[in-house]
């Protein structure tokens, strides 16, 4: 019967290699590849959500996605404000806005800025 021996990463096992340390190190590749695409996915973006949690990098993405094909931005609870009618303040959360501007055919995304950042300056004057 075959005797149980010590791989230089301090496991036990019968084979030639450390099977353990194999699987982690496939999974390890997978997240980089994973975080290298995500990584991409933001040079592709019209304004920068680099700074955003993920969740709202994707809810930011649908709306954006979806503004190019109509206008309708009420349907994202978004409201024109009132210092300047051509900005647009659609809520993303409780937390962060993002601001678009109205050209005319289309809104044009102008950046994400926190409820903060939001109250304090006039977005978009």
């Amino acid at each position: 019967m075959p005797r149980k021996k010590t791989f230089s990463c301090g496991h036990k096992g019968y084979g030639q290699t450390c099977h353990r340390c194999i699987q982690e190190c496939a999974t390890w590749i997978q997240k980089k590849q994973e975080k290298q695409e995500w990584e991409a996915s933001f040079s592709l973006d019209p304004i920068n959500l680099r700074h955003l949690p993920a969740h709202l990098v994707l809810k930011a993405r649908t709306i954006i996605a979806r503004l190019e094909g109509s206008r309708n931005y009420i349907e994202f609870r978004g409201k024109r404000m009132r210092h300047n009618r051509l900005i647009i303040s659609i809520p993303l959360s409780r937390d962060y806005r993002m601001i678009c501007r109205d050209c005319g055919t289309k809104l044009v995304p102008e950046g994400v800025m926190s409820h903060e950042e939001y109250n304090v300056c006039k977005p978009g004057g």
